[in-house]
């Protein structure tokens, strides 16, 4: 059933769960134009764990609407639950399933509880306040208490279930979170940007939020700082990315020693880190070479990992092979992909078979990934299947960390190192605009379908194909940079 749009001054169970992630995300989500809205995976990837649990956990297909409540139907989705709150506040939620659980209501002998399906492997007060929101609503709906409240996980691979008492406590803290959701709502702009960006990366405004932490510059929008550490600075009388840049670093190093040691030897990173951004300036960090390994190999295999996290299974592991040529270039013509994918039921020996005979082609070149998820990766699984000491070490020295390569070795002018700010700042370029780890978990659902005999689009599997090879070939950009960097002194 889609959503039908809330009334402009009515609190629903989607604002108060934006609210809870980021309060300025609410006032967005009603004030904004719609229009700078970003698709983003991440709540389609939602839904899809949503589904999966609610099969797991009520096999039968779900009733709709009121006429499923009073037949008694075991599961029920499409109620839109309604009523108000304190001050008389216009309140909505529609709970993405109903649970016949024993009892008694306006329907029979029988009650229902709303369910939520999380993500990840916590449950946080994003799941249980708009959750609470449904209870206190359906309390009046059906006449009937509602003692209970019930989370469900595991995306269907391993149902978990966390049964959550609907406390007076929990009432208490739904009250005071929809007062306070009420009042940002109400103000003539937006709360402040968030101190900490970095779940902005999940979140469908974080185009017009970027664009705003970029023109004031905001702390956040600095390399290194999160949201502790801005706090810190905020203290300390430094408003923003100019004051940063404006500081003497050896006062502020002293400066910040009150908050603890680490974080007064951190201070003249972050202030000449605040001044590359300033002024657009490369640094050297290191006078060796950043990548020695480059420098006599024969070639060099780019690695780059997909995966799934909440299933801990990597289901793609993808090589571009890049050979050398006699003249000492490095040959992209020549380069070619090797993608590695691993269905769960192939099992991990099978994976790690089909990996070191990959591997054992190329003893001698080096292994470039970017981040240390793929040599984390690899230790992990080589150690799960009993391999020899002597044949991990070999294989962990082979392995070298792009990004960290960077950072030990340059400052660089970018509020992030990862890798699609660093390799588009060298212009690279990827073909899937806006493609990122999340959609091609994404693609992969849907290509898995409902199994090996029922399969969901073949372009699906086409394109985290063509991202993971595009994600390989961005580690070479930077790589290839910092290459060039060590050839030229």
């Amino acid at each position: 059933m889609g959503d039908t749009p809330p009334a402009a001054n009515v609190l629903t169970d989607r604002l108060l769960r934006s609210w809870l992630r980021c309060r300025r995300k609410a006032w967005l989500d009603r004030h904004a134009d719609p229009s700078d809205r970003r698709w983003t995976a991440h709540r389609n990837l939602q839904l899809d764990d949503q589904q999966r649990c609610f099969v797991a956990l009520l096999p039968q297909p779900p009733g709709h609407g009121e006429a499923a409540c009073r037949s008694g139907a075991k599961g029920v989705v499409g109620l839109r639950l309604k009523g108000s709150g304190p001050a008389d506040m216009a309140l909505e939620a529609h709970p993405p399933l109903l649970l016949k659980v024993p009892g008694e209501s306006r329907w029979g002998r029988f009650a229902y509880q709303p369910v939520l399906a999380r993500q990840g492997r916590r449950l946080t007060r994003e799941h249980q306040l708009p959750l609470a929101l449904s209870a206190q609503l359906l309390e009046s709906e059906q006449q009937a208490p509602v003692p209970e409240l019930l989370v469900v996980g595991g995306g269907g691979r391993r149902l978990e279930r966390d049964r959550v008492p609907f406390t007076a406590g929990l009432k208490r803290q739904l009250t005071d979170s929809l007062r306070k959701l009420a009042q940002d709502l109400q103000r003539q702009s937006p709360p402040a940007l968030a101190a900490d960006r970095r779940k902005c990366t999940l979140c469908c405004w974080r185009g017009v939020c970027g664009e705003e932490a970029s023109a004031q510059g905001h702390l956040s929008e600095v390399s290194g700082i999160g949201a502790k550490r801005r706090e810190m600075l905020i203290e300390l009388g430094i408003e923003g990315l100019a004051d940063l840049a404006a500081a003497d670093p050896d006062q502020l190093a002293s400066r910040m020693e009150r908050f603890g040691d680490q974080h007064g030897e951190v201070a003249r990173a972050l202030v000449l880190q605040a001044r590359a951004q300033r002024d657009n300036l490369v640094t050297r960090l290191t006078e060796g070479p950043a990548l020695p390994e480059l420098i006599e190999a024969p070639g060099v295999l780019l690695y780059d990992i997909e995966s799934d996290p909440d299933a801990r299974h990597d289901f793609l592991h993808g090589f571009v092979r890049v050979p050398r040529c006699s003249d000492g270039r490095w040959d992209l013509d020549q380069a070619r992909y090797h993608p590695i994918l691993v269905l769960e039921h192939h099992g991990e020996a099978r994976c790690w078979q089909r990996l070191d005979r990959f591997l054992s082609q190329y003893r001698d070149w080096p292994i470039l990934h970017y981040g240390e998820t793929e040599s984390l990766a690899l230790r992990r699984m080589g150690q799960r299947q009993s391999v020899p000491d002597v044949q991990l070490k070999h294989l962990q020295e082979r392995l070298i960390d792009v990004h960290a390569r960077v950072r030990r070795s340059w400052r660089l002018p970018l509020s992030s190192y990862g890798l699609k700010s660093v390799a588009s700042w060298q212009g690279f370029r990827w073909s899937l605009p806006g493609a990122d780890g999340a959609r091609a978990l994404l693609w992969w659902r849907q290509w898995l379908g409902e199994g090996p005999r029922r399969r969901g689009s073949r372009y699906a599997l086409r394109w985290i194909l063509q991202y993971n090879r595009d994600d390989c070939l961005a580690t070479w950009a930077v790589a290839s940079w910092m290459a060039g960097q060590d050839a030229t002194g």
